[in-house]
């Protein structure tokens, strides 16, 4: 793998700003041009996902036409190299370069990768994410705990919301007990301080358990992703309000590609994850809508709202998650909890 060492011109990183500012979802060209330097990125969508091409495969053309043909993504579907759940090992050793991917896969080996997912009864917008995140020094923390694994963290791309899809209506905090969900990461957890028996499901086997009643209930990220997921065919109802409007996904890239590119390569890079996570979230959050439209009205689906009581039990119980966290990685998922305390009483949510 071989890089011109000339700077990118001043053109080139205005376009990368503009990116920032104006991209959309929506403007894909149909080609990805071939860069001088190339990176695999695995993710864990299949094709055939409309936000596969929507935001995965737009991101890496994105990269592309901002370095202006320096720095070429490969985008790779689930499974494509390695198995999803091998993906970290894959990018720590470049068996891949990179991936864009959800964090609560690595939970057990860096446990403030739950941060990153982003935490129920949190983030109230895709600006409160990022402040998090950027402003008060959040990524920062968390970019040292996966440099521990030979690995730069480029920072979170928002999912939108965490949406649930069940055939048990809920609405009261016994509507919990025993509920059989599909469900991963910090949400799990905050599930089962519920009352609720969260399984784990590999995404394929999904629809299945759904339909044949192994679970009643799955979050796969927002309305729209889940739908992307077919889930609007095997449930009855989608329980509202989301319980965090900021899911997020994560790309990273190994510490030996990244030290590889030049300096304006880097911002240049960063740049684009964040303005990806802008853009995506508008595109997620517009489909969510339709969608959700499309549920009650053609499907004859319903939506359940949460009593405000029970939405407020799952903000604290989801606090108690992070402190139990803060607790077990105090280097890091401690430093983390003490940002999202002050996140949470600054916002007026503590």
């Amino acid at each position: 793998m071989t890089l011109n060492k000339q700077s990118l011109s001043r053109r080139n990183l205005l376009t990368a700003g503009a990116a920032a500012g104006v991209g959309s979802v929506l403007a894909a060209p149909a080609a990805i041009a071939q860069g001088k330097t190339t990176w695999r990125m695995q993710t864990h969508w299949p094709t055939g996902n409309w936000y596969y091409e929507d935001v995965f495969v737009n991101f890496a053309n994105r990269v592309t036409e901002a370095t202006g043909g320096e720095l070429t993504i490969e985008p790779v579907q689930n499974d494509g190299i390695v198995p999803t759940g091998e993906v970290l090992n894959a990018v720590r050793r470049g068996l891949l370069e990179s991936a864009f991917i959800y964090p609560s896969y690595w939970m057990g080996r860096i446990p403030v990768a739950g941060h990153l997912n982003g935490n129920i009864g949190t983030f109230g917008s895709h600006e409160e994410m990022h402040m998090f995140m950027y402003e008060m020094g959040a990524l920062d923390i968390i970019r040292e705990a996966y440099a521990e694994q030979g690995v730069y963290q480029a920072g979170p791309v928002s999912y939108a919301g965490l949406a649930l899809y069940s055939n048990r209506p809920l609405v009261t905090k016994e509507d919990f007990a025993g509920w059989r969900v599909r469900s991963t990461g910090t949400a799990a957890m905050v599930f089962e301080k519920m009352g609720a028996s969260p399984v784990s499901i590999p995404g394929g086997e999904l629809y299945q358990a759904l339909q044949t009643g192994v679970v009643e209930g799955a979050h796969w990220g927002s309305i729209s992703t889940g739908w992307g997921m077919n889930f609007q065919e095997v449930t009855k109802y989608i329980v509202q309000p989301d319980l965090v409007s900021q899911l997020n996904g994560e790309v990273m890239v190994g510490m030996e590609p990244w030290n590889a590119i030049g300096d304006d390569l880097k911002a240049t890079f960063n740049e684009v994850v964040r303005a990806t996570s802008a853009d995506a979230s508008a595109h997620f959050l517009h489909q969510d809508l339709v969608r959700k439209d499309e549920f009650v009205n053609e499907l004859g689906g319903e939506i359940t709202n949460l009593d405000p009581a029970v939405v407020e039990e799952l903000r604290v119980k989801s606090m108690e998650v992070v402190d139990e966290f803060a607790e077990r990685d105090p280097d890091y998922s401690g430093r983390v909890a003490e940002l999202l305390h002050e996140f949470m009483r600054l916002t007026g949510k503590a």
